[in-house]
């Protein structure tokens, strides 16, 4: 399977895979939009932050990793998404928290387990098996949630909430299949990536 023109597109909503999904950074950027659209951005900005750290460390690291791993890292990070859509559609987004700024969107960020796993599994299928115009739009999907999340949620607030988690899921169980072919692919060919 080539991926070819249809990178921008994975690119883009393998950032909205990690951006969608409910947990601590969606919640506080739920709670700050309440206050106005650029608090609940400026959470989100934070957040976007950590994830361009989290790439530029995976990309120096990147070499150190044998080829024949990444077969299992996406099998773990396929698991991993499936686990996060089993979540969503079973979670609840937090009605209170702290308040939010950039600085709290990006210590969330960083310290956030299930962002770092996420990069060490989906996030190396990024960088080994996308090209650069992915990444870009990846971050350009992260964009897109980090501004109209909270403009959403301004506008509508807790109503819509049901339809945030129908669309995370959707988007986390078609790229875990994604990651699920590509980490299975080896053993079905009788060889390494």
């Amino acid at each position: 399977m080539s991926i070819g023109i249809y990178a921008p597109v994975i690119g883009y909503f393998l950032g909205l895979s990690l951006s969608a999904p409910p947990g601590p950074v969606n919640a506080i950027i739920m709670n700050e939009s309440r206050k106005s659209v650029l608090h609940g951005t400026s959470v989100g900005a934070g957040a976007a932050t950590a994830d361009l750290i989290f790439l530029t460390v995976l990309f120096m690291i990147r070499g150190i990793i044998p080829e024949w791993a990444f077969k299992y890292l996406y099998i773990v990070g396929a698991a991993y998404m499936l686990y996060l859509a089993y979540s969503v559609l079973k979670s609840k987004m937090p009605s209170k928290s702290r308040k939010g700024n950039y600085l709290i969107g990006l210590s969330m960020g960083i310290s956030n387990p299930f962002q770092i796993l996420w990069w060490v599994t989906a996030g190396f299928f990024l960088i080994e098996r996308l090209e650069l115009i992915s990444v870009i739009f990846f971050f350009l999907g992260i964009l897109t949630w980090i501004v109209l999340f909270p403009l959403a949620m301004n506008r509508l607030g807790r109503s819509h909430e049901n339809i945030i988690k129908v669309f995370s899921f959707v988007v986390l169980i078609s790229f875990s299949l994604l990651m699920i072919y590509f980490g299975i692919r080896p053993f079905l060919e009788g060889h390494s990536i």
